[in-house]
């Protein structure tokens, strides 16, 4: 088992669990006791897990929103494959806002080598896009505003004023759930309006969402389905949804 497979294994066994022990990790991926110590090590630096004696200790055991470092590990391969689908929505010497959060560092990767201009939302956005020696990268444009720890995401009202300031033919917005009755949602109103900001100043609103978002639980309303274009997702819409979102003209892409 290599290194980010056994990251993902202790992230998901932490997610579902208040602790688990060094001998109880050693078990489940089959590595060495002193692998699984600097496995641990490394998760508990990206926010990931509690390092404690013999052990991890999960950070979501009060019922709280996963961290990033926590959501990286998850969903992974979903991800990958949603991101492959939104480079194909794009085209070259496009302006494309992109949101911050996992997904949409997976989507940074991917346009790593296009002939675009971006504002990502995320320093793990900006390091995934200048990651290329490509001579095709991307031209950035950094939004600015308080940067949020962990999340290493922009956010305030400087942020927001330089989102509006320009036009984007593309906004790729990765919210926290989402659902037909209420539309995009995020997990605190800062998100919800760096979010609002994005797609209102685009001509194309993009969604990219694993099919776990889904009628999962967040507090703030960043915009009705009627705003979306397309959303790409590895969820199959019942028969039902597909026809409501047929209705509000929303293009689904299942990756």
């Amino acid at each position: 088992m290599g290194t980010a497979d056994r990251h993902r294994l202790i992230g998901e066994l932490l997610r579902t669990r208040e602790e688990a022990t060094v001998d109880e990790l050693v078990h489940a991926t089959g590595a060495s006791g002193a692998t699984v110590r600097r496995d641990l090590e490394i998760l508990a630096a990206n926010g990931v897990l509690k390092r404690v004696h013999g052990g991890a200790r999960s950070l979501l055991a009060r019922g709280d929103n996963p961290g990033y470092g926590q959501r990286e590990l998850e969903d992974h391969e979903v991800k990958v494959r949603i991101a492959a689908a939104v480079d194909q929505l794009i085209r070259d010497r496009q302006y494309v806002w992109l949101d911050s959060g996992s997904t949409a560092t997976e989507v940074a990767r991917r346009l790593s080598n296009r002939e675009i201009t971006v504002m990502p939302m995320s320093l793990h956005g900006v390091e995934a896009l200048t990651s290329t020696k490509d001579v095709r990268a991307p031209e950035l444009i950094l939004p600015g505003g308080r940067l949020i720890p962990g999340e290493q995401s922009f956010r305030g009202p400087m942020t927001e004023a330089n989102i509006r300031s320009l036009r984007f033919d593309a906004a790729v917005v990765t919210p926290c759930a989402l659902n037909l009755k209420d539309g995009l949602l995020a997990h605190d109103l800062d998100d919800a309006a760096v979010k609002r900001a994005g797609l209102e100043s685009a001509t194309r609103v993009i969604v990219a969402s694993a099919g776990s978002k889904w009628d999962a639980s967040a507090v703030a309303l960043v915009a009705a389905m009627e705003a979306v274009d397309v959303i790409v997702t590895d969820l199959k819409p019942s028969t039902e949804d597909l026809a409501r979102l047929n209705k509000l003209s929303v293009e689904v892409v299942i990756a």
